[in-house]
């Protein structure tokens, strides 16, 4: 039996599915940040209508795969799998938008990474040749992740120099086995990988570590080097934890000089008090779609290495003085 599997960690896709849709809702900040031309939709009211935070991110996963489908010509029932995921606890954003679609679903929690992981799996899926079609949506918002993760905006508490923005945002991808646009070809889930780091505020600390592994780990399995890729696109490390990880990469003998970073370009770092860029699953969530596959759909680009990062920590584990766990899912991403 042939094996799909390159090296220890990487799938190669015999099938590599396509992504055929895609579309992406933000809220009030991330509309007046660089990237606000390439979103479908911006929130006039960070609320979106609803009565608690947490029915806003569940309103904003809903407009995001339902602006996906049309966009496709497809309707809910065409698709085989729903893959979805958000920071709230036991994923309520994303089971109580996923009520109403009758499909079978899976909730992911990767933390910020969960679109890589969400991707990995649906494409994987499809590969396998279980369905036609699939989609991910994944969310997060700025409110709804404060109460949960640091105080009630109530408080006001100072923010540190390290903190992170979460972005408030959604984005949903629709993937097919037939089609047209970009293709998952390859896919390395990440692993979890601790450095001992529990400063809370500090999330490109805890992070840089993990998306280090993987990147190494994809470029040994696939033996490509980093120049095969046009860019290799970090998940939310900001503006300290991408540093972190260049010279983490560079220690291993390994120079990016194709790097971005989503938290570092949703917002501009520098207008608009952020401190260290976007954060949240929705941030390289809505970068991916509305940004990073235009370029692709567009020939700018021809192979992007998406790399979405996670920090796998709760406030429970955290006032427990417990570190804060990192992981990384590599998705490679090719024009076709």
């Amino acid at each position: 039996m042939n094996t799909k599997k390159l090296g220890g960690q990487t799938a190669a896709l015999a099938n590599p599915p396509f992504l055929i849709s895609r579309a992406c809702v933000v809220g009030q900040k991330e509309g007046q940040g660089p990237l606000a031309s390439y979103f479908d939709s911006i929130a006039e009211d960070d609320a979106f209508g609803q009565s608690s935070w947490e029915k806003a991110e569940s309103t904003m996963q809903k407009q995001a795969l339902s602006l996906a489908l049309e966009k496709a010509g497809l309707a809910a029932s065409n698709l085989d799998w729903l893959f979805a995921g958000d920071l709230l606890n036991q994923c309520i954003g994303s089971s109580y938008a996923a009520r109403e679609q009758d499909l079978p679903f899976f909730g992911l929690y990767g933390a910020c990474s969960t679109m890589g992981e969400g991707l990995a799996l649906a494409s994987m899926t499809l590969d396998g040749g279980f369905g036609e079609r699939a989609a991910v949506v994944v969310s997060s918002h700025f409110c709804s992740a404060e109460r949960q993760y640091r105080t009630p905006l109530e408080y006001g508490s100072q923010r540190t120099p390290t903190a992170q923005w979460t972005v408030t945002g959604s984005g949903a991808i629709v993937l097919a086995r037939e089609g047209a646009g970009p293709r998952i070809t390859h896919v390395t889930p990440g692993k979890i990988v601790d450095k001992g780091i529990k400063d809370t505020n500090n999330m490109g600390a805890a992070m840089s570590p993990a998306a280090a592994q993987t990147i190494a780990a994809h470029l040994r399995d696939t033996g490509r080097s980093p120049g095969f890729y046009d860019k290799i696109i970090t998940g939310d490390l900001g503006v300290l934890g991408s540093t972190l990880l260049l010279r983490l990469l560079e220690e291993d003998g390994i120079s990016l000089n194709n790097h971005l970073d989503c938290g570092a370009l949703i917002f501009d770092v520098e207008q608009q008090d952020v401190h260290c860029g976007g954060s949240g699953c929705g941030c390289c969530a809505s970068v991916l779609a509305g940004y990073l596959l235009r370029q692709l759909e567009e020939g700018t680009w021809k192979n992007i290495l998406f790399c979405p990062t996670g920090a796998l920590h709760s406030p429970t584990a955290s006032f427990q003085g417990e570190s804060i766990p990192g992981i990384c899912h590599a998705i490679a991403i090719s024009a076709g």
